[in-house]
């Protein structure tokens, strides 16, 4: 079956919208937009069509927002508030827990518990288990281990059988993550080694929120075009989300600034 095909049903299964959003994220880089966001409007259009079926609200509400415009852009939580996709699976892109940046860095340091940079299946799978009690939904295990696995294969970009902090961010709506706007300023590790002792400026090996303030404002300076000076406090506050007790330290810094792997 083909993602325009599973277009025409009623219910979604996580399976199938995992294919549906592989076909139309065509260059992998976790968004819908441009032409690949065009295809999916015209394609859900003539598929829904096809079945005989009308465009629920949601949709209509969708195509009415993106469906005239170049420049729109979305990620699977948008995508996944618009299909009728199998209930429990939805559960993950609309749960309360991350619905903003700061609570998403908060829950990341939950679940990262070792501070390695990565969530790892099991450790993915208690943060999936953990948002459906908080819904009240009981599944099996066995479904939670599907539901695991397609979750790996959905944000796992460099396919290494673990998340990464921006992989997982993917579970933000497109206008939460504020990670997309750090993307263009990451650094190399001796950049941001340098950066970081720079910024320490006492040397006790951490950074304080004083000292995050100086490094992002000469960060907005340089970098205009993607990082906004007026958000300054809320770049800062999600990133403090990360600090142990108001201390940053290097690990944590380097998984919004550091490009390579730490």
């Amino acid at each position: 079956m083909t993602a325009e095909t599973h277009l025409q049903g009623v219910e979604i299964s996580a399976s199938q919208f995992f294919e549906i959003w592989h076909h139309y994220d065509s260059d992998g880089n976790g968004f819908m937009d441009g032409k690949e966001l065009q295809n999916f409007i015209q394609e859900l259009q003539q598929a829904r069509k096809k079945a005989g079926l009308d465009l629920t609200p949601e949709m209509k509400a969708f195509v009415d927002q993106y469906g005239k415009t170049t420049d729109g852009k979305i990620g699977i939580v948008e995508l996944a508030q618009i299909l009728p996709t199998e209930e429990n699976f939805l559960l993950f892109f609309r749960c309360q827990q991350l619905k903003s940046s700061e609570d998403f860095m908060q829950t990341w340091r939950k679940y990262d518990s070792d501070h390695s940079g990565f969530i790892d299946s099991e450790e993915l799978k208690s943060f999936l288990k953990d948002l459906l009690q908080k819904a009240n939904k009981q599944i099996e295990d066995s479904k939670l281990t599907e539901y695991t696995e397609i979750m790996l294969r959905m944000f796992d970009a460099n396919n290494d059988g673990k998340l990464e902090l921006t992989e997982l961010a993917r579970l933000l709506p497109v206008q939460e993550n504020f990670l997309i706007k750090f993307q263009g300023v990451k650094m190399c590790a001796k950049e941001f080694n340098k950066a970081f002792e720079m910024y320490d400026q006492d040397g006790n090996g951490y950074i304080d929120e004083n000292e995050l303030d100086a490094l992002l404002k000469d960060l907005c300076e340089k970098n205009k075009k993607e990082l906004d000076i007026t958000n300054l406090a809320t770049y800062k506050k999600s990133i403090m989300a990360l600090s142990d007790g108001g201390k940053l330290y290097r690990a944590e810094l380097a998984l919004i600034l550091c490009a390579e792997e730490n």
